[in-house]
């Protein structure tokens, strides 16, 4: 075993970590000499312009089904255990860990040390050991680095070891694949194998994030972040393709970052040091923030099209996977702030991609309408993305990303709510998704249109707008919008026949109604009450 690095790194070697009989350990390596590791061993390519392009093989995004938390005394009573949070016995993660330290016995291994949380009072010292160079890339990219006079005294406080070569037996493991995820609290371990998709790096650290501190009496969120030029700022929840980072990334905004937040007494802070954006589609027109983070060197672009003889790179092209990505430090973004905080939120935005064509474009939340739609965490999947899929389907995920929340829903929803009230933040409901009709029939709503609305919100323009109630919701929907044609504000007006609107609308509220019962038993009854009516 070799450090090839010895005056870069923590005394707190990898034997703490069950790592034995490695090669050559490869200790916080700065971005052009992990370029060079990447493209030796033949991991990426090098782009034009100098972004580094990647394949993550069969798996293009996150496994799901294959993410496991250990069940122990420590944190057995506190997880909210289910098909998301899925059991599996420390015996069974003892077995994995140790065949893992024989799979990448003799082999080179890269670390990582570094911070998730750019609050000192919460920032969590943490460790990323790969076996792919271009992973510590990712996690160099993605988390917060650590100054040389931190390294040397760097103790984890949570590792992940990631190896993506190395694959578990179901029948031995319990797993329900090759692939697993598994989040050991006790150890304060992560274990990651069976895929390369370097996303369930960051998200593991989420996830343990989700778990640790609303025991503090911080708030976790799923969320963009940026400031407008009065110096306030706002939050964007939504899923994926709902525009959480597309609208955040504005030239006119200072960006605190892209997906992970923490929300305390002092405000806003970013968990990480990066964005992991979808590039599908992306034109310099539309985001153009985005668009120039992938012709900069140091980002790494996952299943990317490139012409392999001019190095360009093709951002429309489907062919590896819809969930193109990149991936880049902040600093790549001009308007974005660098100490990662930003103060108490005046404006909390949910972003929905309602492929039904049933919710408006704008509308403003009471905060336990805002408590409903956190708790529901609603967009739709669209015709055609699955097999058999024919029609619209919901898709709700608790706190807009229930994958990463190891706790009780209602735990992070009463943390929301009191922190709505305390500061006075006011909500919004954002549909980027269908009008006119369902998917199929209407037409996306322009992104011009949804900047104006949302430009409108944080300039606050629609304070104190007319507002008309929307029956199916009870959402106060603005009479006129700066910029919006004002016959789009009211979606039903914008169907050919207003009771094939009324038909669907009451068919998306029962949905609704019927994922919201299985928190009905800790909802408050305002809560419940604020929900739609089928």
């Amino acid at each position: 075993m070799r450090d090839t690095h010895p005056k870069n790194h923590s005394h707190y070697g990898l034997e703490n970590h069950g790592l034995s009989n490695l090669n050559d350990i490869y200790w916080n390596l700065n971005t052009p000499k992990l370029y060079e590791q990447i493209v030796k061993r033949g991991e990426g390519i090098l782009a034009h312009l100098g972004p580094i392009v990647v394949r993550t093989g069969h798996h293009t995004g996150r496994s799901a089904n294959d993410k496991f938390i250990v069940k122990e005394p420590g944190s057995e009573e506190h997880i909210w255990w289910g098909k998301i949070n899925r059991p599996i016995s420390p015996e069974q993660f003892d077995e994995l860990h140790k065949r893992m330290d024989l799979h990448l016995q003799t082999q080179d291994v890269y670390v990582q040390d570094c911070f998730a949380g750019a609050t000192s009072d919460h920032r969590l010292p943490i460790r990323v050991i790969t076996q792919y160079a271009w992973h510590n890339l990712f996690a160099r990219n993605m988390f917060i680095q650590a100054t040389p006079k931190e390294l040397a005294n760097h103790v984890p406080e949570f590792t992940v070891i990631d190896a993506p070569r190395f694959h578990a037996s179901p029948a031995l493991d319990g797993t329900n694949s090759e692939t697993f995820i598994i989040l050991n609290f006790a150890k304060r371990l992560v274990l990651i194998g069976g895929t390369s998709y370097a996303g369930e790096i960051k998200k593991s650290i989420f996830s343990v994030m989700n778990y640790l501190l609303p025991h503090k009496g911080v708030l976790p969120m799923h969320c963009s972040a940026n400031i407008n030029p009065k110096g306030e700022t706002a939050l964007f929840f939504g899923l994926s393709g709902t525009g959480k980072t597309t609208l955040s990334a504005d030239a006119s905004k200072v960006l605190i970052g892209d997906d992970e937040h923490g929300w305390d007494d002092q405000g806003i802070f970013n968990f990480e040091g990066g964005c992991y954006a979808k590039l599908i589609n992306l034109s310099p027109e539309a985001e153009p923030e985005i668009y120039e983070t992938t012709r900069r060197f140091g980002t790494i672009l996952e299943n990317v099209a490139i012409d392999a003889v001019t190095r360009r790179v093709d951002l429309f092209n489907k062919t590896y996977t819809e969930n193109t990505r990149g991936s880049y430090p902040i600093s790549h973004v001009a308007n974005a702030t660098r100490d990662g905080k930003g103060g108490h939120p005046k404006y909390v935005i949910f972003l929905s991609a309602d492929a039904f064509g049933v919710l408006p474009p704008v509308a403003k939340l009471t905060h336990a309408q805002a408590m409903y739609h956190f708790l529901s965490g609603y967009t739709a999947k669209v015709a055609g993305t699955e097999r058999g899929v024919t029609e619209p389907s919901p898709n709700f995920s608790t706190c807009y990303g229930a994958p990463f929340m190891p706790l009780h829903p209602q735990r992070y929803a009463e943390l929301l709510g009191q922190k709505l009230h305390t500061h006075q933040a006011q909500a919004w409901l954002i549909n980027t998704g269908w009008t006119g009709g369902p998917y199929g029939v209407g037409e996306r709503m322009k992104i011009k249109y949804t900047r104006a609305m949302v430009n409108a919100v944080l300039d606050g323009i629609l304070e104190n707008a007319a507002f008309e109630k929307e029956p199916f919701f009870g959402l106060e929907v603005p009479k006129e919008c700066p910029g919006v044609p004002t016959e789009i504000l009211n979606t039903r007006n914008t169907w050919a026949n207003p009771a094939d609107y009324d038909a669907q609308a009451a068919k998306l509220a029962g949905m609704f109604a019927e994922n919201f019962k299985k928190f009905a038993d800790k909802a408050s009854p305002e809560v419940i009450a604020a929900g739609p009516h089928s």
